[in-house]
């Protein structure tokens, strides 16, 4: 099962028709849909290609060991630019996020 929002529609979808939410280091767009597809959208306003992938796989270690708990949304994180990124920031901004939007199952996240 492949959860990553890849097609052009459905990321337009999302950015047109979604919620946006925003914390301190990222910006989480969702959209209500029958299954989950998660997306991450870093711009080249955050430097070279090797500074964009990092931040990518920052906000892909903080989302995949929750996958499981989140409930069937379009979902999309956008890192803010200008901010230091760290792992340690990026998981404090996406569980709040997630908690307060009530996008994760019953179980919760500790």
């Amino acid at each position: 099962m492949d959860n990553r929002l890849k097609r052009k529609c459905d990321i337009n979808e999302v950015f047109l028709k979604g919620k946006r939410v925003y914390s301190k280091s990222v910006t989480l767009i969702y959209l209500e849909k029958a299954e989950l597809k998660v997306g991450i959208s870093v711009s080249k306003k955050h430097g070279n290609a090797v500074e964009r992938n990092h931040v990518k796989r920052l906000l892909r270690a903080v989302y995949f060991p929750i996958l499981k708990q989140l409930k069937n949304y379009y979902i999309v994180f956008l890192p803010k630019t200008g901010q230091i990124h760290s792992f340690e920031q990026f998981f404090k901004d996406v569980n709040y996020l997630l908690k307060k939007e009530k996008l994760i199952n019953e179980k919760g996240i500790n």
